[in-house]
């Protein structure tokens, strides 16, 4: 469920006719500083605070569609106008944390992707820039594979996964233990940075996220106490980012997107370090240099930029004529894994 405050709740009725409400979700992302960042709104008047993406309800009577009504939110929230915008995914579920005869309108809420480069980041009236690896810590791959995995994630997930499981828990087609294995890669399954909904999911599941105990959830209460995995987000906003790093890790393999991120001119490394910064591993750099310059992604200025620390480096530009050229002009890169 999404709002900036909790709806007034009363016993539900059959004879009430069902309330509908939409409401428009934005995941803002940018990398600035090689940093992968997201932009969130912070309620300090919540218990401890509470980070959230930008966020309004939609009004067929001012908004003319639903793009046009995100954007106008985000605008008014942030001061950031939008450039690339997609829409991502419908959240429908009647609310995580929804209490038993809970008759507030039910909220359908329609998330978005938008992308925007560096210099439009920092042009910000409110709201703040936080890595999204603050909230999913076991995304970061640059230096090799996260302490948190090892020391916190698996083996908790393994003693989840050989619990017995209760009979309200819904019944899944595939075993937990093939489940961790698929989305975390255990006992030498291929860890595959898309997933990143599957595992904020399985987490969420096994009640090791803070939202799960929030959320009043069985399997969180088995627990006791848990170290944090990540920073909480409001409602299921967590969830909602989690399913745009999914988007644009699997989007840049196939579309040319990572240009957005990009300012109008730049050098291969720092191409480079914001490819990494977006999927998580380290990548080759001359295999990068060759797969870019090879598939036509980029043409050079014919200028050098001097302050690189060391030798200066040609500055490129992309090339958008490879829109026209090929059908799918991603960066296909290989990762380098430690």
């Amino acid at each position: 469920m999404d709002g900036d405050a909790e709806p007034a709740r009363h016993v539900a009725s059959r004879s009430e006719p069902a309330r509908v409400e939409i409401g428009l979700n934005a995941a803002i992302v940018a990398v600035i500083d090689d940093e992968p960042v997201a932009l969130v709104i912070r309620n300090e008047t919540e218990n401890g605070g509470s980070d959230g993406l930008p966020f309004g309800p939609f009004s067929p009577v001012v908004h003319r569609t639903l793009e046009s009504g995100l954007r106008t939110w985000v605008e008014e929230q942030t001061g950031l106008g939008l450039g690339y915008v997609e829409q991502l995914y419908t959240f429908g579920d009647r609310g995580r944390h929804a209490e038993p005869g809970d008759a507030a309108p039910h909220v359908v809420s329609i998330g978005y992707l938008a992308l925007t480069e560096t210099g439009h980041a920092r042009d910000l009236a409110h709201g703040s820039w936080r890595s999204w690896y603050q909230y999913f810590p076991w995304e970061d791959w640059r230096k090799g594979k996260p302490d948190i995995l090892a020391t916190e994630i698996e083996p908790r997930l393994r003693q989840w996964a050989q619990a017995p499981t209760s009979r309200s828990t819904p019944v899944r087609p595939v075993p937990r233990e093939d489940r961790a294995r698929i989305c975390f890669g255990l006992d030498g399954g291929a860890w595959d940075e898309e997933k990143v909904l599957d595992r904020f999911e399985l987490l969420y599941e096994a009640g090791l996220v803070e939202e799960a105990r929030r959320d009043g959830r069985e399997a969180a209460a088995v627990w006791g106490t848990l170290p944090r995995l990540g920073t909480p987000m409001k409602f299921d906003h967590r969830r909602i980012l989690a399913t745009a790093i999914g988007r644009v890790r699997a989007k840049i393999k196939y579309r040319p997107v990572i240009f957005e991120l990009m300012p109008d001119v730049f050098t291969l490394f720092e191409l480079q370090k914001t490819v990494e910064a977006i999927l998580g591993p380290h990548l080759h750099k001359q295999n990068f240099r060759r797969l870019v310059e090879s598939a036509g992604l980029v043409e050079p200025t014919g200028d050098v930029k001097t302050q690189t620390g060391g030798r200066p480096a040609k500055l490129f530009r992309f090339r958008r004529e490879v829109v026209l050229e090929r059908p799918a002009p991603g960066v296909r890169v290989k990762a380098v894994r430690v």
